[in-house]
This record gives structure tokens, sequence and C-alpha cells, in this order.
């Protein structure tokens, strides 16, 4: 089924319902066909329940189709129960079974969940880096190794960031005084 998210965002998703029928007599008298309409109810609620909420969460904690399987489970059966209830039909399960973005959008979601992932992990990388000039500029200190002026400092904090948080490895080099 290809609906849209609360987000305007298209994608794909498929659900299993288990269900019964409770009430033979609402089964025959209410609906024609129990399972035709079962299936469309069900596919409405589907489709209503993916426009109330994003694919991915936007803010932490936030509900989503992916992020929260068992809420939006629990919301799908009630939705769909809501909506069968009056033939006789009782809905045990329902889960969602496929969620995929649209082929159209897919390629561009990837990027996006990559881009994600790479400012998580520099930001990691900058946290580590920035702990280890602090624990190096203490450590000197502290055992009187140097001392340095704030210029110096600043300097030396500046080439510890650009080596530690570098994508590639440093090429260190020495500076061994004027050449005049």
């Amino acid at each position: 089924l290809k609906v849209n998210d609360h987000s305007g965002s298209p994608f794909e998703i498929g659900a299993v319902v288990v269900w019964n029928i409770e009430d033979s007599a609402k089964a025959v008298f209410e609906v024609q066909d129990v399972d035709g309409f079962v299936r469309i109810q069900s596919e409405a609620a589907l489709r209503t329940l993916a426009s109330r909420f994003p694919y991915e969460p936007h803010a932490v904690g936030e509900i989503s189709l992916r992020s929260h399987p068992d809420e939006i489970a629990e919301k799908l059966r009630g939705e769909i129960q809501d909506r069968v209830g009056k033939a006789g039909v009782h809905v045990g399960e329902a889960r969602i079974s496929h969620l995929a973005y649209a082929q159209e959008i897919a390629q561009a979601m990837l990027r996006r969940q990559q881009a994600i992932a790479i400012i998580a992990a520099r930001q990691k990388i900058v946290e580590g880096a920035v702990s280890m000039v602090d624990m190096a500029l203490k450590g000197l200190a502290a055992q009187g190794i140097v001392t340095l002026d704030e210029k110096q400092k600043a300097e030396m904090v500046g080439n510890l960031l650009v080596i530690l948080c570098a994508d590639r490895d440093a090429h260190p080099m020495v500076n061994v005084g004027n050449a005049h």
C-alpha cells in the first residue's frame, strides 16, 4: 500500500491483521462479505494511521511509525476494531509487516539517514577530542612538564583538535626554528 505520512513523505506500508468472528449473526446480517469488509476496513484504518504519524521521528521521543512499533500496532488494532466491530468481528492483533520509503524518495532518505549518522559520529569525535585536549592541558600543568601562556595553549588546542577530529591520519611537521 503506498501512502503519505504525517509529513507528506510517500512510503509503502503493509500490515498483518488477525481477526475472528465473535457474533456470527452480525457477520451475516450486517455485511455481505466479511472477509472483504475486514480487508477494506483494515486498509482504510492503515491509511488513516499512516497519515497521522511521521515515518521517522523528527524530535526525541516523538512517536513514529518506525520507532514505536508496539504503540503503533495497538493504535492500528484499535482503529480496525472500531471499524469492524459492528460486523461482529474481533481484532486480536494488527501489526505493521512492511514499512519502506517509496522508491521515488528512497535515495534521498538514505542520504538523509547517512548525514544524520555522520553528524552524530562527528559530535562524538568532537566530544572525545575536547576531553582529550582538556586532559592533556591539565596533565601538562599538573606534572609541571611545560608552562604555556594563553596563546600557546590556544595554538596547542587548535592543533590537537585538528589532529583528533580529522578524517585522515595526521602528518606532523616539526618546526626547527627560523632559517635566517
